[in-house]
């Protein structure tokens, strides 16, 4: 569990998030929505401690993260994964370089248990034998599917998605959602995942927190997302023309 409490962050003059504060639970896909320029991204960097909030505190399990020294951050970065947009796969590297980048740096394993630890999790999102390609010969899927393979290789408590779906056709987008889904509850992780993709806030959102001009503007879940009366959350939802059509539809 991650606890965020009275998070603000501003840069210059501009308040970017003014007195945030959630939880996110283990064991499901806490998500995280809102429009280009909401904060939702500058949350989650100061969740992995790329950034430091002006105010406010995070634990993790209890743990101090936020504006605490270095190496006790240092300990639970260790117990982290992370997707980033579009996937971040080192160009110069094969698969399992990429997937076994992680261990490299994280773990004082042996060859052959990295090499293990790495078939594993790309037999685990269903891509085996493909350790020799490279990024420049996968599909978008498939740089996704290689990218989660490295963000759980070194068995994560926690799990950061940054628009996991971004660039991806439904069908793909769907398997991906399916695929986070599955990894969180099947590993008991705490995954928090940034997004657009109103599927995905639909299929996996078991909690969801909107972010609306840097203020946490409505919480609760994919049950009730579509019931809320909260006119800010609503334009977000069904801003899209296929959105709006299916909407007018079911009334």
């Amino acid at each position: 569990m991650i606890k965020i409490e009275n998070i603000t962050k501003s840069f210059g003059e501009h308040l970017v998030l003014d007195n945030i504060s959630t939880t996110f639970e283990r064991g499901k896909t806490n998500l995280i929505i809102g429009q280009s320029g909401s904060g939702k991204t500058v949350l989650m960097k100061i969740c992995i401690g790329l950034f430091e909030p002006d105010q406010g505190n995070i634990t993790f399990d209890n743990r101090q993260f936020s504006n605490t020294k270095e190496k006790f951050k240092s300990d639970i970065r260790k117990e982290m994964g992370v997707l980033f947009q579009g996937g971040a796969l080192f160009d110069s590297m094969n698969v399992e370089d990429n997937v076994m980048f992680p261990l490299n740096m994280f773990t004082d394993q042996s060859y052959e248990e990295k090499l293990e630890r790495v078939n594993f999790c790309l037999n685990r999102v269903n891509l085996n034998g493909i350790n020799e390609k490279m990024p420049s010969e996968l599909s978008g899927g498939m740089m996704k599917r290689v990218a989660i393979a490295r963000a759980i290789s070194n068995n994560p408590r926690y799990l950061f998605c940054d628009e996991p779906n971004s660039g991806l056709d439904p069908l793909t987008a769907e398997l991906i959602d399916d695929l986070i889904s599955e990894i969180t509850e099947e590993y008991n992780i705490t995954t928090i995942i940034n997004t657009h993709d109103i599927n995905s806030v639909l299929k996996i959102g078991q909690t969801i927190n909107f972010i609306h001009n840097g203020k946490l503007w409505w919480s609760g879940n994919n049950k009730s997302v579509l019931k809320s009366d909260n006119i800010e959350l609503n334009n977000f939802l069904f801003s899209t023309e296929l959105t709006k059509r299916l909407t007018i539809k079911n009334i």
